[in-house]
């Protein structure tokens, strides 16, 4: 069945089952292969992109309740106020080791700071809680939120 997406400010229509995974729609028939597959059970993180501002598991998002919503994925989260000044602090601390769960943690931390410019620990825990780092960054990953926040002077690790 023909479904219409909205991702990244463009519409696309792609011809799959109303059930498939938003994913698999991402990765496989548009090629934005940003969006990681960990899991398949919205446990990891590493599927996360943002719906109507929110971010969301797309393992477990069927298309079809995706229709009617603004999908942003990595590919163009840097187009973000929020978005834009994560990956800066990324780089600048250098938060990648292996970098597979990257584009979830990046996306999960944008939409904490579109929606809480200022976080507290406690908000940067819990809006990070589902993303999980099998090389164990999350001290980075913290700073660099942090950072982006305003919250800590900006370092460029190695300056």
């Amino acid at each position: 069945m023909a479904q219409t997406l909205k991702i990244n400010g463009t519409v696309h229509t792609v011809d799959v089952d109303d059930d498939t995974p938003l994913l698999w729609v991402l990765r496989d028939v548009l090629g934005m292969t940003g969006t990681k597959f960990g899991c398949g059970m919205a446990l990891c993180g590493a599927c996360t992109v943002h719906m109507n501002g929110v971010a969301i598991r797309s393992c477990v998002l069927p298309v079809s309740a995706a229709a009617q919503a603004d999908i942003t994925t990595i590919e163009a989260i840097g187009d973000t106020p929020a978005g834009k000044k994560i990956q800066e602090a990324w780089q600048a601390l250098e938060v990648v080791q292996c970098g597979y769960c990257q584009s979830g943690q990046i996306m999960s931390a944008s939409a904490l700071l579109a929606t809480n410019p200022a976080p507290s620990d406690s908000d940067i825990d819990n809006a990070m809680s589902g993303n999980i780092c099998r090389c164990g960054t999350y001290v980075r990953i913290h700073a660099a939120i942090k950072q982006a926040a305003g919250q800590t002077p900006f370092v460029k690790v190695g300056a």
